[in-house]
């Protein structure tokens, strides 16, 4: 008999080799029935998988991202399977999960696969599904797994195999299909209801630009129709709030091939409305006591090496930049933190100087892959609201506290309400990934964990999912669509400051090292404003729209009392432009609409006769006619209301 230990601490007596599905069983029907994954120990596990030992088992359903993850990674595998049948010599790179369904990599030789196929690929899919197939684990020795994929000419799997060490590779077959995998996966592909083929993009072979370029199809799936359904108007209302239409549509930002991919181009309006989000972040970062400072755009080559940030990003940074000076070498800003730990080396510090916390919008740069720039999500160059808060041991999860009570102004002012927290701490099996001492890392992760249960925050725990350099509490809001995206985090660092060799002379007159803490609560500039548009849909609280308001003249004989409101109302502190086109009324108010401006002016013969305005608001229609004066008041009043909140 073996002991398993359920989340609640509850402890049941099962006899060895029980799976998890049959512990579902034994708890209820239903659950076996809803039952995707399972973890054992922490480490992830098949359902079907036998358990030998006394373990702590956790079972996860659809709603659990554990539970999505096995399902849509087994989707993948479906995936894999059709594609097989449907294009015979095929061959397969790899196809994992993603957060909003699955992709495969595949080289389909001289067969070209087209959006035409998704309908033929998504109805061989459901057929296979419908044999009910079991997805079975198979652990092989790596000459065999390499005899068995290289007869098959998988020449991608071979150079995958070829990396790993001999006794952990594993295979999952279903039907007439056999990938190399490490799961986990469902019991069996009878439990995938749903599928949709959603895109195609190119992809290199190992992210490598001088690789063979593979196609990698995208899709989703469900375990019920009526999920696809609902996820496929969800799509659509996706794609009307999407950032590069909306954010085209209200002139804030371009791209030009001539200035390079990846490259955004801030527009008048565009430029308008981040600096509203930087003045909003400084005036709070004021009430806690940061100091602004400002770096160059490129550091020296060494000041990277010493970091560590160029043996673990220099292939992904831009090439090096040589001076006339032989061997001088210097690189684009790929992180602000190396350069805030030159200014906190500028003076001798003592105990009594800490916490200094030092705010930057700093612009960074790191060369992403052409097929994995997306509008303002992926971008080349980004700026973050970067800030580093260097204090003493004792001061850290004071500090850590105040980073949480910053985030948190920030999302309630911009009506992120439903968000989630994560605390992502180091792999525990994979520890040489991580720089610095066991010591530091334990301190540093207890410092976040207990963080969070002061401030009474519900985090996620992930394994794995820390920074090379210390772990990290991130926050993921979700938008209006219920869409999860990462954008605060805060992280924790024992050691940059050693690799710097940062110190303060503490009380006891000795020579101390001090604690980072990094911290963004928007991520960066061009990702927050992004999220924020497909958020809000492009209509921004009034405090933050860059134009509040167009005037809108009926004929170009009243452009000159439209000019004469615009600028009684910019004394008020009002961002009011004039719409003074040769176009008729209908058509500029369908065109300042499509901006998003919360407020149209009207204006004619009776409203300059009588110094009004007849007034229209976004979403609201007409709100009839009032004095100049009193619609600014009006809508002063309105902002002052959502500023209160913050």
């Amino acid at each position: 008999m073996i002991k398993i230990t359920f989340p609640d601490n509850s402890v049941k007596e099962f006899e060895s080799g029980i799976t998890p599905l049959q512990i579902a069983e034994s708890i209820s029907p239903r659950l076996a029935q809803e039952v995707l994954a399972a973890t054992v120990n922490g480490q992830e596990w098949d359902l079907t998988r036998p358990v030998n030992e006394d373990a702590a088992i956790k079972l996860f359903k659809w709603d659990d991202p554990e539970g999505k993850h096995a399902f849509w990674h087994s989707s993948a595998h479906l995936l894999a399977e059709a594609l097989q049948e449907l294009y015979p010599g095929i061959k397969f790179g790899i196809g994992p999960a993603v957060e909003n369904g699955f992709y495969y990599d595949v080289d389909p030789g001289d067969a070209t696969i087209t959006a035409a196929d998704f309908p033929t690929i998504e109805a061989k899919m459901l057929e296979l599904a419908g044999h009910k197939d079991p997805i079975v684990r198979k652990e092989i020795s790596k000459a065999d797994a390499l005899d068995m994929f290289g007869k098959r000419g998988e020449e991608y799997k071979v150079e995958l195999i070829s990396e790993l060490e001999d006794g952990t590779i594993t295979t999952y077959t279903q039907g007439a299909f056999t990938d190399l995998c490490r799961g986990p996966h469902l019991p069996n592909t009878g439990l995938i209801k749903a599928v949709k083929i959603t895109s195609l993009a190119g992809a290199y072979w190992r992210g490598d630009e001088k690789r063979k370029q593979l196609v990698r199809v995208y899709g989703i799936s469900f375990p019920k129709k009526k999920m696809l359904d609902e996820y496929l108007v969800l799509l659509e209302e996706a794609k009307k709030r999407d950032h590069r239409k909306i954010g085209k549509e209200m002139e804030l930002f371009a791209f030009s091939p001539n200035v390079g991919p990846g490259l955004p181009l801030w527009l008048p309006r565009g430029t308008r409305l981040r600096d509203r989000l930087e003045a909003m972040l400084r005036k709070v970062q004021k009430r806690f006591g940061y100091l602004q400072v400002i770096t160059p755009h490129i550091g020296n080559k060494m000041l990277y090496v010493t970091s560590g940030h160029y043996a673990k990003y220099g292939k992904d940074s831009f090439q090096p930049i040589h001076t006339p000076e032989e061997g001088e070498e210097y690189l684009l800003k790929p992180m602000n933190c190396p350069h805030h730990c030159e200014i906190y080396k500028v003076s001798p510090r003592s105990y009594k100087d800490l916490p200094l916390r030092f705010a930057e919008f700093g612009t960074v740069y790191r060369y992403e892959q052409s097929g994995e720039l997306h509008g303002l999500t992926r971008v080349r160059c980004f700026t973050q609201d970067d800030a580093h808060i260097f204090c003493r041991p004792d001061q850290l999860k004071e500090e850590f506290l105040k980073v949480m009570d910053i985030i948190f102004i920030i999302f309630k002012a911009l009506k992120f309400d439903n968000f989630e927290a994560q605390i992502s701490l180091r792999d525990p099996v994979h520890r040489e990934k991580y720089i610095g001492s066991d010591e530091n890392w334990e301190k540093a992760e207890r410092a976040i964990v207990e963080a969070c249960e002061e401030k009474g925050l519900k985090a996620r725990v992930e394994y794995g999912e820390a920074a090379f350099y210390g772990p990290k509490l991130d926050f993921m809001v979700k938008d209006a669509l219920g869409r999860r995206w990462q954008l605060g985090t805060i992280q924790v660092d024992y050691n940059l400051p050693e690799r710097f060799e940062l110190e303060y002379t503490g009380s006891d007159n000795q020579k101390h090292r001090p604690v980072m803490i990094h911290r963004a609560p928007f991520g960066s500039m061009e990702r927050f404003v992004a999220v924020l548009i497909e958020h809000t849909g492009g209509k921004f609280p009034l405090w933050l729209t860059p134009d509040q308001v167009a005037v809108l003249p009926i004929s170009a004989k009243f452009n000159d009392y439209a000019q004469q409101v615009a600028s009684q109302l910019a004394e008020k502190d009002i961002r009011a432009i004039v719409d003074d086109r040769n176009e008729k009324i209908g058509r500029k108010i369908r065109d300042n609409e499509m901006k998003r401006i919360p407020y149209l002016l009207i204006v004619g013969e009776k409203e300059a006769e009588n110094g009004e305005v007849s007034v229209r608001k976004q979403g609201e229609g007409d709100k009839g006619s009032m004095k100049i004066a009193t619609f600014a008041a009006n809508l002063n009043a309105e902002v002052e209301e959502l500023l209160k909140e913050w």
